[in-house]
């Protein structure tokens, strides 16, 4: 039942982390497909948007992934999400401090954060499911720390850095590319490239805020759309859209 993972939360995951509008939730909402239960909420501020020019926004977005089959309690793995997002919604990190990849492999939160403090854009904390051969699952906490890679071709790069310890040790940062497309209603392509975690480890939980002066949207029409496809461990591959409203003004 592993390969059936709800595409709900991992739309959540890279739409509050890229800027495709998510509003509000009174509570959170729960997801079930085969033996995969996903539960998350979140939001975005202000919800009130311009029509043409295009305004910063903050994002909330937190999320749970389990399994509800007690012979494969560990949830499947993600490696790649490709996300095509609304042309009324931007990524812009022009002018800001950016971080080399580089100085955050192999570091803990603390001095990931302190080699790149000026590039952080986003905080937030995980949980990953790590599974040895022979042995129970176990939780391990992690802090998570979004950073600026900058802009290189046209080509914006995102890190995500988490740091897991006991009885693992290990950096794992995720890459994101972010380019333009002209495709439509979608106007961007985000690839999120997620590194193998050891024990087969999974993300069982997350939050992540993201700063204002990084995202950027408009609200021209009364929603705005995204289209991801969450590439798993097994090679299978799993597609969907969400449309989520916004209130115009101006």
């Amino acid at each position: 039942m592993r390969r059936y993972l709800s595409l709900l939360v991992v739309v959540g995951i890279v739409a509050g982390l890229f800027g495709i509008g998510y509003e509000a939730l009174a509570k959170p909402v729960v997801s079930r497909q085969g033996l995969i239960e996903t539960e998350f909420d979140g939001g975005f501020s202000p919800k009130a948007l311009p029509k043409n020019t295009p305004l910063p926004i903050s994002f909330h977005i937190l999320g749970k992934i389990r399994s509800l089959d007690p012979e494969e309690p560990h949830p499947p793995a993600l490696r790649e999400f490709q996300l095509e997002g609304d042309k009324h919604v931007t990524v812009n990190t022009g002018g800001l401090p950016t971080c080399a990849e580089g100085k955050l492999q192999a570091t803990t939160t603390e001095a990931a954060r302190k080699a790149c403090g000026p590039a952080i854009i986003g905080t937030g904390k995980t949980v990953v499911g790590v599974l040895f051969p022979d042995q129970n699952e176990f939780d391990v906490h992690s802090e998570l720390t979004a950073f600026n890679g900058g802009v290189r071709g046209g080509v914006t790069t995102l890190y995500v850095h988490a740091f897991l310890t006991a009885p693992i040790t290990a950096a794992i940062v995720t890459k994101v590319k972010i380019k333009k497309i002209h495709k439509g209603r979608y106007g961007t392509l985000s690839v999120a490239s997620i590194p193998k975690i050891a024990g087969n480890g999974a993300v069982k939980s997350f939050s992540l805020t993201i700063e204002k002066g990084v995202l950027f949207a408009t609200c021209p029409d009364g929603h705005l759309n995204a289209r991801g496809t969450a590439v798993l461990a097994d090679g299978t591959r799993i597609a969907a859209g969400v449309t989520r409203p916004c209130t115009p003004k101006g």
